[in-house]
């Protein structure tokens, strides 16, 4: 395989890969209709930087371990399961009654560094993407590439991808601000995604390898 060849079969397969729906598209469809497109934006940032970190153990053969291991598979998978129950159960006992979704104001969603760790945790916690990239990246290396560049180069593809979807989908929120100012949508929204999160949560802690 080329190198030309690996970018056009690696950019069908992450372009398939980014529009299936998921954690990470909950995630920022959820902050964009109920915070603002600001902070969705950052969630996005978050998972992004989570991507990245994923990329950087594949490339640096450090994911391998996490494909070899079932012990740091079990203790990653745990540790995401139970970030992903506690968010959803926070939601759905506790939903808020109102939202600023222009992102002009203070919520008690926190400060713009908390939406970021927010949505690296979401996606650093899912030993799936992990396994995923492990299994997933070195399939279009070429021989002739240096492959720790390469999988960097990637990874950054599949990011740029993720930002355009995440820029349509924070976009095709915005027509819902007016029924967001309304406590019992507000309320109604924050406990749907709250069981999304645990349902994707318990999924997880359920997942075998």
């Amino acid at each position: 395989m080329t190198v030309i060849q690996a970018l056009l079969a690696f950019s069908v397969a992450a372009a398939l890969l980014t529009i299936t729906p998921g954690l990470d598209t909950a995630m920022v469809l959820r902050t964009a209709a109920v915070e603002g497109p600001k902070r969705a934006a950052l969630a996005a940032l978050g998972i992004m930087a989570g991507c990245f970190l994923w990329g950087a153990a594949v490339a640096l053969g450090l994911g391998v371990l996490l494909a070899a291991s079932s012990l740091a598979f079990t203790v990653l998978k745990w540790a995401g399961a139970a970030y992903l129950v506690w968010l959803g159960i926070g939601m759905i006992l506790k939903p808020r009654e109102r939202f600023d979704v222009d992102g002009g104001g203070k919520t008690a969603g926190g400060s713009d560094v908390t939406w970021m760790r927010r949505g690296f945790l979401t996606n650093l916690l899912n030993p799936k993407i992990g396994v995923f990239y492990v299994s997933f990246l070195p399939q279009f290396l070429p021989q002739t590439a240096p492959a720790a560049p390469f999988i960097f180069l990637l990874v950054a593809m599949h990011c740029a991808m993720s930002v355009l979807w995440f820029a349509g989908l924070i976009a095709a929120t915005r027509p819902l601000a007016g029924a967001l100012q309304k406590a019992a949508v507000v309320r109604w929204l924050d406990r749907l995604t709250g069981g999304v999160f645990l349902a994707f949560g318990v999924r997880l802690a359920l997942e075998r390898r």
